[in-house]
């Protein structure tokens, strides 16, 4: 018989810190879709902006959250995205775009772990924590810093 995989040995970010973040996420978004599209054009009946807003939303999240260890919103609220199991190897991208796609389905986020993983974080292997917790677990600038494990 199988076990349930361990949870993480640190303190996960709160759920309010998280839906701050996809706040801030979501209105960059939909002020990126409003500069190329326009106002108008945004605010019509039939529009796809709504569409557009997710994309961006989608793409956004994952390159940054691989780039530099969270969204536009997760950075802005001090929170991080990192690997449940300490690995100091880089965020893999397409599992990351595979987070951010089942974040937009919304079903994942609200099956969650006690930890505090939604199903998004438990499928890519990770977790969101805030910035004091990124920074005593070894990370002090980018997803990639410290010891290699290669």
């Amino acid at each position: 018989m199988k076990t349930a995989a361990p949870g993480p040995s640190f303190e996960t970010a709160s759920w309010a810190r998280r839906i701050a973040a996809l706040a801030v996420d979501w209105f960059a978004s939909t002020l990126v879709v409003i500069a190329f599209i326009g106002l108008e054009d945004y605010t019509a009946t039939g529009s796809p902006a709504p569409a557009y807003v997710l994309l961006v939303y989608v793409v956004e999240s994952a390159l940054l959250t691989w780039a530099v260890g969270g969204s536009f919103g997760k950075i802005a609220t001090r929170l991080r995205v990192v690997r449940v199991d300490l690995s100091t190897r880089p965020l893999n991208p397409l599992v990351l775009l595979a987070r951010q796609v089942a974040i937009a389905l919304v079903i994942p986020p609200l099956v969650y772990r006690p930890d505090g993983r939604g199903l998004h974080d438990m499928l890519a292997g990770t977790a969101t924590v805030t910035l004091d917790v990124y920074r005593t677990l070894g990370r002090t600038s980018g997803p990639t810093s410290g010891t290699s494990d290669r």
